[in-house]
């Protein structure tokens, strides 16, 4: 006997699936890449992991586009019937995570630009810098990316703390519809 709501039991599609994890993967990897590589002496190696940072967050920046496009372009399965202010909170976080899946690439690209080390995505494509060389404007910008990554990470935490809630305390079914492989 089915006790999974048929409300949750559709599905995104399979593409916002992959964009899901594959965007997951990345934050989670260049958000730890970014605190390894800060402390790090000046070297050959660190320059390498900023190369590698830089490289994911424009790929992130990219993906991100492709994933608001998808989002907008394709409906969601219906929300889970839960309070409304579970409801508004989970609303809030998907549309913060939004926003700073644009903003926190952005701001680093800024901030690279403004310190006078041009993006270079995977060693072949440079793109145009976005603010003018300035080191006073660099040390602006730096904490900003940094605030905006502990931000974002903080509501992926919150975003993984109610879908496990929904998981192992309700029993709904929510996960299963962002399940990769899951019919």
């Amino acid at each position: 006997m089915n006790t999974i709501p048929s409300e949750l039991q559709a599905r995104y599609t399979g593409t916002a699936i992959a964009l899901h994890w594959l965007l997951a993967l990345l934050l989670v990897g260049t958000f730890s890449l970014g605190v390894y590589m800060q402390d790090l002496p000046f070297s050959p190696s660190r320059l390498k992991y900023y190369n590698w940072h830089k490289w994911a967050g424009v790929t992130i920046l990219a993906l991100s586009f492709l994933r608001l496009a998808w989002r907008l372009t394709h409906r969601p399965p219906a929300d889970a019937a839960m309070p409304a202010w579970q409801a508004r909170a989970a609303h809030a976080t998907h549309y913060l995570l939004y926003a700073l899946f644009f903003a926190v690439p952005l701001i680093g690209w800024a901030y690279s630009s403004a310190s006078g080390f041009p993006v270079v995505w995977f060693g072949v494509w440079q793109l145009p810098d976005f603010v003018p060389v300035s080191a006073p404007l660099a040390e602006a910008i730096k904490p900003w990316h940094e605030r905006t990554a502990m931000l974002m990470a903080t509501l992926v935490l919150l975003h993984l703390a109610g879908a496990l809630k929904h998981h192992f305390i309700d029993r709904d079914g929510l996960i299963d519809r962002m399940r990769p492989g899951r019919r």
